[in-house]
């Protein structure tokens, strides 16, 4: 694959690339209504394979925060056309690596040292290219160790990327007014987080240590003396990743094993640790040699605080969900309706989230749930498909919800995915068994 020997970091000279990407996809658009002038029954699926290709080959040459978001998007199955999925999932893997002088220089610059005076071996040739960095092997005394560093300028173009970002966002989720903002900064907010690699070491071991108590699950050791703010160093952990595992043959046995070790990982983090892995995509899990789940990448964690979460799971009892009163309170605690609602606007959206969440909270009604069910699904993709066409909800406010939602509602899809990808069943229940 083609290596990188920089990266466009200026703000004119981001701006200028998605500029061309944009040219390009309204060049697509000029391509397909002359292809329906001739044949009215022309589909749109070319259309969207064309615009995902541009829109991802002009992101990934970017890197950062709008690869990032990218990348974030191919985990909404039920948001996007397939073509733009298939592609954006991409940057989970495979996106141009830096080159070794690239490399080189950056290590010079953060840890004072190359990497070959650093370690007793270190291949120059990424294992890993994704969306903030890419990942080496390398060895020291003994030990096979994993690289990640971080592409130059990331942090830097973090605001201005989200700012060119915004518009197609704020068309795409129907955002209005200035409530919108929390959104934006609570996004902005996560991904300095995660190009801060000093706090991402501490994550790493702090969470590590306490679900380290979880059957099943495996995590790598972290080296403080080997990592700076742009580089990690990590144990290397064998496996295949859960993304390709899911792709091949498994009995239902291994994937009910691997399926309640990912849902006791992440129900232990939220119900006893109030803060969780809040990037739930096959690139950041494998899956051993021994049928073990590996998870190998900390650096999204969002903690949850009180006043979100006791309203938030709250709703997950069925019995709140038929109890009209509460269920009014509790939407409000959570910002979903609003004290400026119109009537029209209060009965909309209660029935809207009434709906929503007797789909998306079933899980938890039950002792055990089967995630491969595929009534759950279609379920789930009737009611994405129906209000995403609704011309009712494109004219009213879309803010809707605590910014807090972002990632706790991205982490629970990003979950409930993978183990639908696994056909798992669970015990719902059982993370409560695991104790510090």
């Amino acid at each position: 694959m083609k290596t990188l020997d920089r990266i466009p970091t200026g703000k004119m000279e981001r701006a200028g690339k998605l500029v061309s990407t944009g040219v390009k996809i309204g060049g697509n658009y000029v391509k397909y209504y002359g292809k329906k002038l001739v044949n009215p029954e022309t589909s749109k699926e070319e259309l969207d394979r064309d615009n995902a290709e541009d829109i991802y080959d002009g992101l990934k040459s970017l890197k950062g925060s709008a690869l990032k978001v990218a990348q974030m998007l191919s985990m909404e199955k039920n948001l996007l056309p397939r073509a733009y999925v298939e592609k954006f999932s991409l940057s989970q893997f495979s996106v141009p690596p830096l080159s070794a002088p690239l490399v080189r220089k950056t290590f010079k610059k953060y840890l004072g040292k190359y990497p070959e005076d650093i370690f007793d071996t270190f291949e120059k040739d990424s294992i890993n290219a994704a969306s903030i960095g890419q990942v080496h092997k390398a060895t020291k005394d003994g030990k096979q160790l994993a690289v990640k560093i971080q592409y130059p300028g990331v942090a830097e173009s973090i605001s201005s990327d989200l700012a060119l970002v915004k518009p197609v966002a704020i068309k795409m989720f129907n955002l209005k007014g200035k409530d919108s903002e929390k959104y934006f900064k609570e996004v902005e907010h996560k991904l300095m987080e995660e190009t801060d690699y000093i706090l991402e070491l501490q994550q790493s071991t702090e969470i590590t240590k306490a679900c380290a108590v979880i059957p099943n699950m495996e995590f790598p050791e972290y080296y403080p003396e080997l990592s700076s703010e742009r580089i990690l160093t990590m144990d290397w952990m064998k496996g295949i990743h859960l993304g390709e595992f899911v792709q091949t043959e498994f009995g239902s046995e291994l994937g009910n094993r691997l399926g309640q070790a990912l849902w006791d990982f992440y129900m232990f983090q939220i119900h006893q640790l109030r803060k969780v892995h809040a990037d739930p995509h096959p690139g950041n899990f494998l899956v051993s040699p021994k049928g073990k789940l590996i998870a190998i990448d900390f650096g999204c964690i969002k903690e949850i605080p009180e006043e979100f979460y006791v309203p938030y799971f709250e709703l997950a009892k069925e019995e709140n969900i038929n109890d009209d009163e509460v269920f009014m309170q509790k939407l409000y605690e959570l910002e979903i309706l609003t004290p400026t609602d119109t009537k029209e606007e209060l009965t909309f959206f209660t029935e809207l989230f009434k709906e929503m969440l007797s789909i998306f909270t079933s899980p938890f009604h039950k002792a055990e749930f089967d995630f491969g069910d595929d009534v759950f699904w279609s379920r789930i993709a009737d009611l994405s498909e129906r209000y995403s066409k609704d011309e009712q909800i494109r004219k009213m406010n879309g803010n809707r919800g605590s910014k807090h939602f972002l990632y706790i509602n991205r982490t629970f899809f990003g979950l409930y995915n993978l183990l639908h990808d696994l056909k798992a069943k669970v015990r719902v229940g059982n993370f409560a068994t695991q104790t510090n």
